[in-house]
């Protein structure tokens, strides 16, 4: 929570602990569901491994969790998952420094959380309309 508010993110922490998710983060767009997860647990070599379960060690349902932050605490390494690219997965893998491992494109993915908006129109006879109040 400390690290996406020194990014500048907006974090709400729910009254409580019955939520499905642990921290809600905004960046003046939608709010997005974040559960922290952690892991010491090294497999072989340099290879971390997490399950990923909720309540009654049963998956996380579809609409109540937006993304997983995920710190692999021995090599101080964030990954900031969408529930979305998850798949089925119950457990996941994380090689430490690794640019081909499966989750690297999340390391420390915290612009994912960050809300971008483009206007474009790709209407070339479109033009805006200007109203002007008096």
């Amino acid at each position: 929570m400390a690290l996406a508010k020194g990014l500048g993110l907006g974090v709400l922490k729910p009254f409580g602990e019955s939520g499905r998710y642990d921290v809600a983060v905004e960046n003046g767009g939608p709010i997005w569901r974040v559960q922290v997860k952690s892991t010491i647990y090294c497999r072989r070599g340099n290879e971390y491994s997490l399950n990923v379960m909720g309540p009654g060690r049963k998956q996380y349902k579809k609409g109540t969790v937006d993304f997983f932050a995920v710190w692999v605490i021995p090599v101080g390494e964030w990954y900031i998952i969408p529930y979305a690219a998850m798949g089925k997965k119950k457990t996941l893998h994380f090689t430490a420094g690794s640019k081909r491992a499966k989750w690297a494109k999340y390391r420390e993915a915290w612009d994912l959380l960050r809300v971008v908006e483009i206007r474009a129109c790709v209407d070339p006879l479109y033009e805006e309309e200007v109203v002007e109040f008096e």
